[in-house]
């Protein structure tokens, strides 16, 4: 059953990170978006315990998970502007193809 909240939890976190960072080169599809709130929780449960907010066995919770997404929406922005990862709303451009300007 800790599972499913987790997976409930950082679905709700995804979406509420990717209604406030919106992109064209956000990640889509419910996977995704759940991927995107259970990494979002693992940062902000790292950075927390790192600064003394929780304990070690202590978790972040719905507002914490949400800010960690949005932190992990800022650094997929920041990898996708500086074209390290490609774009995955661009379906024109693939793999050793060029751009064009």
């Amino acid at each position: 059953m800790h599972f499913l909240w987790i997976i409930i939890i950082g679905f709700v976190a995804g979406l509420i990170a990717r209604a406030l960072a919106p992109g064209a080169n956000n990640p889509a599809g419910f996977i995704l978006t759940t991927v995107l709130g259970i990494a979002g929780a693992f940062v902000a449960t790292f950075l927390g315990q790192t600064i003394g907010w929780y304990r070690v066995d202590q978790g972040a919770g719905l507002i914490g998970a949400t800010v960690g997404a949005l932190i992990v929406l800022f650094v997929w922005h920041r990898l996708v502007a500086n074209r390290v990862i490609p774009d995955p709303g661009d379906r024109g451009t693939g793999p050793g193809q060029r751009r064009p300007f």
